[in-house]
């Protein structure tokens, strides 16, 4: 019996042992099928979305750069920037003016007069386009600093050298009107810019030299360099503007009031009183101004009267006595020719009128000395603004320098008015 048992339980597990492995196939074959029958799941990573937001991200970011350092760049030229830089505009306008009467109508039938009517007008066109898109560029500049730094304005009005200087964008600008080639000075536009350009003039006349004996610390006596003969200058200028138009009362008025006040400032100048001479050595090239307002002087009187008359002979023959007396004195400029600077171009301008009164001079006497001497002159004014030209493109970063005197004075001058 305990045989049999044994036989019986083997036969139990046996089968139970099969009934297990039909169950383990069964659900491995239900699994299978269920796996077959179910869609496959594909997972996709789309990096798309972050590489966009990154590539934004990272434009903004250099944008905002750019936009940064143009402002810094902008504000840094607005501080350092003046109205002694529109020394390089009276240059060119001086130039302009200059070339206009080379190649103009003369009476003049001398050698070099009619080479130079040789010379294609297209050359004086491009001349006078690149002095128009100089005063431009340097009058947005300074409108720029007016908008944004009106406190360095109202300081360089306070300052007894940028105060004067005030004065150069208006004689630009009247300087580049007679020298226009297509605006004629009978028209209504050449009047209508001479009363926009030479009301400035008289406003800056009124308050200058009203301060000249009103004010104490204001005294002609303390405050005379030579660029105060920029502010005779620009009376001079507008004369001869409106001499040129026909405007005899308004140019003997103009001319009247810069000759006076000449008068009264080159016997100041040459007095020299204590607490005058406070010119920097590096603007020493401004003495040249002490021929140049002469030298506009004799012009004026040529359009007022019609003629280069014994008046206009005179005045030119002081700013060639004057000329004579700086050049013979080189050691004056030594200091501030070690490095370039924009004051340089206080050489250029004053050299181009007397270059121009010697031409009215010699158009006038008819003579060889005559003739030979604004040879000389118109080589000598040419070859200095030439040069200065080339010196400026070269020295560009050397244009607004951290030593310069006015800018640097400008930041420690009270902002008050005057």
């Amino acid at each position: 019996m305990l045989h049999r048992s044994i036989k019986r339980n083997h036969t139990v597990n046996k089968k139970s042992a099969q009934i297990h492995e039909l169950i383990f196939l069964t659900l491995t074959v239900r699994s299978i099928e269920s796996s077959r029958s179910e869609p496959e799941m594909e997972v996709v990573v789309d990096s798309t979305p972050q590489t966009s937001s990154f590539a934004t991200e990272n434009q903004s970011s250099v944008t905002a750069i750019v936009v940064r350092l143009i402002k810094e760049s902008l504000s840094s030229i607005l501080t350092r920037f003046h109205a002694g830089y529109f020394r390089i505009s009276l240059s060119l306008g001086g130039q302009a003016l200059l070339w206009k009467t080379l190649i103009g109508p003369t009476d003049d039938r001398s050698t070099l007069r009619d080479v130079l009517h040789m010379l294609h007008p297209t050359a004086f066109l491009v001349l006078w386009s690149f002095a128009l898109f100089t005063l431009v560029l340097l009058s947005l500049l300074y409108i720029l600093r007016c908008l944004f730094y009106f406190k360095m304005v109202k300081a360089e009005f306070l300052h007894h050298v940028g105060v004067n200087y005030l004065f150069a964008p208006w004689i630009s600008w009247l300087l580049l009107l007679q020298s226009a080639p297509f605006v004629s000075p009978k028209t209504t536009c050449y009047l209508v810019l001479w009363w926009f350009f030479a009301v400035p003039v008289v406003a800056l006349d009124v308050k200058l030299y009203g301060q000249w004996f009103t004010k104490g610390k204001k005294f002609l006596s303390t405050v005379a360099n030579p660029t105060s003969q920029i502010s005779v200058i620009g009376n001079l200028v507008g004369a001869q503007a409106a001499a040129n138009m026909g405007w005899k009362e308004s140019a003997v008025c103009l001319f009247s009031l810069g000759m006076v006040h000449y008068l009264v400032l080159l016997v100041t100048l040459y007095q020299r009183f204590s607490g005058s001479d406070r010119l920097p050595a590096m603007l020493r090239p401004v003495f040249f101004l002490f021929f140049a307002a002469p030298s506009v002087a004799s012009l004026a009187w040529e359009s007022i009267t019609g003629a280069f008359d014994t008046g206009s002979k005179m005045l030119f023959f002081l700013s060639l006595f004057l000329f004579t007396s700086l050049v013979c004195r080189p050691a004056l400029f030594r200091r501030s020719m070690r490095r370039f600077n924009v004051a340089w171009w206080a050489y250029s301008f004053p050299l181009t009128v007397l270059a121009l009164a010697s031409t009215e001079y010699a158009e006038e006497v008819k003579g060889s000395i005559a003739h030979i001497l604004m040879l000389l002159l118109l080589a000598l004014s040419v070859l200095v603004s030439l040069g200065l030209t080339v010196f400026t493109l070269l020295n560009t970063k050397m244009l607004l320098p951290d030593n310069d005197p006015i800018a640097a004075s400008l930041h420690h001058l009270p902002t008050v008015s005057a």
